[in-house]
């Protein structure tokens, strides 16, 4: 069996430029980093890897010194006015960076047209060796699991997959037995977290815990091992953790990253 991937998301060390990133990642033990090409919001500080040559190359330089690879690149939303053909230039850098895998968020209440953006998408990746992954969220209109499989089979493309990220799987109600049914061909990574507490009734809350109040694995109330046991076999990881309270007590990029990383080996090795 080949040695599972780690990487690192650019949510746990969003601080970070992405040579700092892919530093830190090398220095903690990850095999792999991901890219957040596109803010996910208008607020958060951003690097801007599509605009900046100069920011590319720079990163490409630390990948070669350091022997990372990049997993996936994110994120892309579809929304109603959302025209596919413009996302060419972020696959192209997603491409040079060697990413294969792409986050994409549904932000379109009409599903049928979320649906053909989805398969747009998938066309115009194909040919860069990307696979777009829906990302359910239960505050986007990809809700949840079992709506994020629906479009993904309705777009019909053999690029297309689902990304389960275990923080939106617990919070959106997500159930374990319709994850086993989803043909693991639509399964390529997955994002790994742990979460605290039963779920708010307030959106904006499970949005706040989302974006900045997140758990090691091992240290919320996730059934992970259940969660991982529904997944492919050796599915690659990428640590997607959060954790603004560590941030603000001056804990480094590094030992939050070191910190996601020895907690996902610790809880690995339980199953």
């Amino acid at each position: 069996m080949s040695e599972r991937i780690f990487s690192l998301a650019s949510l746990t060390v969003l601080e970070l430029s992405p040579p700092e990133m892919v530093d830190v990642a090398a220095r903690a033990g990850y095999s792999h980093v991901g890219l957040r090409l596109v803010p996910a919001t208008p607020e958060e500080h951003h690097f801007a890897l599509v605009a900046d040559a100069g920011l590319r190359r720079q990163t490409l330089a630390r990948l070669r010194d350091t022997g990372l690879r990049v997993l996936d690149v994110e994120i892309l939303r579809l929304k109603p006015d959302t025209v596919v053909a413009e996302f060419e230039k972020v696959l192209a850098v997603g491409a040079e960076f060697g990413a294969t895998e792409l986050l994409v968020a549904g932000n379109d209440v009409d599903e049928q047209r979320l649906t053909d953006n989805f398969a747009l998408l998938c066309d115009l990746a194909a040919p860069y060796g990307l696979h777009p992954h829906l990302e359910f969220m239960p505050w986007t209109d990809a809700r949840n699991l079992e709506q994020a499989v629906r479009i993904v089979e309705a777009a019909g493309r053999e690029n297309g997959a689902v990304l389960v990220d275990a923080f939106h799987f617990d919070r959106s109600g997500s159930r374990l037995e319709d994850l086993a049914r989803v043909a693991p061909s639509r399964l390529r990574y997955a994002q790994l977290c742990d979460v605290a507490g039963p779920r708010p009734a307030d959106m904006a809350e499970i949005l706040r815990q989302a974006r900045n109040e997140r758990r090691f694995p091992g240290d919320g109330d996730c059934d992970l091992p259940g969660l991982l046991r529904c997944l492919p076999a050796n599915i690659p990881l990428s640590l997607e953790i959060p954790t603004l309270q560590l941030l603000e007590q001056g804990v480094s990029g590094l030992d939050r990253a070191q910190m996601a990383l020895d907690k996902t080996r610790e809880l690995l090795a339980r199953l």
